[in-house]
């Protein structure tokens, strides 16, 4: 008898340990923070905001950032899957994640792997060069920072392209000391986060205002706002 209600206690127990490992693993809130993190329909909470949020930005989900992860959430993160070379299982695992920009156990963006002094100062570019201007217009500003530093045409530092000589209208006049808001902090990070909705530019500018008659020269890609985004 001793021996059966030994049993019974042991196999009550392993079960327990396997529904507590399971939740640690995908949780009714979203992500666990200690696991890789795994969110799916039918998960709730600041996480899935976050990530409804990111799809929204970026243009792959039109519904409402209310925290439920429903089926247009889903074929959202599908769309964004299948554009980005992942498995469109529908399910924000570690690599969707990762695709998204977002950190697991995190409920914010984090800016793959740029100090925190790049982040702030890259913000307070687009704080000053494009505080009137769409969220998407202001990603833009900072992606054009970006894509200079990667050109050979230019410094190879957020710091260095900013601060160049007859860069930017902000720095010549002085705002670019104004402190961002957080729109402006939450666009430089997607914008180092990947998302370039200049898709490629290397210069921006308002044709109604410009100066510069070569900047005028330049082959336009897109017009966001009131900037034209020109290579």
């Amino acid at each position: 008898m001793k021996n059966k209600k030994l049993a019974i206690a042991l196999s009550a127990l392993i079960v327990a340990l396997g529904i507590g490992a399971a939740t640690a693993f995908v949780t009714t809130s979203g992500f666990a923070a200690d696991v890789p993190a795994i969110c799916r329909q039918g998960n709730t909470g600041s996480e899935v905001k976050t990530v409804q949020q990111k799809l929204k930005n970026w243009g792959y989900y039109k519904g409402a950032v209310d925290g439920i992860f429903g089926p247009k959430t889903t074929e959202a993160v599908k769309y964004f899957q299948r554009k980005n070379g992942l498995t469109a299982d529908g399910i924000v695992g570690p690599k969707t994640l990762a695709a998204l920009g977002i950190s697991s156990g995190s409920t914010g963006a984090s800016a793959s792997g740029y100090s925190n002094s790049d982040v702030y100062l890259l913000a307070r570019l687009i704080h000053s060069e494009a505080r009137g201007e769409s969220y998407t217009g202001q990603v833009a500003v900072g992606a054009v920072v970006l894509n200079r530093v990667k050109s050979s045409s230019f410094p190879n530092t957020i710091s260095g392209v900013v601060y160049q000589s007859n860069a930017f209208t902000a720095v010549s006049d002085g705002q670019i000391n104004l402190a961002p808001d957080e729109t402006a902090i939450r666009a430089a990070k997607d914008a180092m986060n990947g998302w370039d909705p200049s898709c490629g530019s290397l210069y921006y500018y308002n044709p109604k205002i410009a100066t510069s008659k070569w900047i005028l020269t330049r082959k336009v890609v897109v017009t966001i706002g009131n900037h034209i985004f020109a290579v």
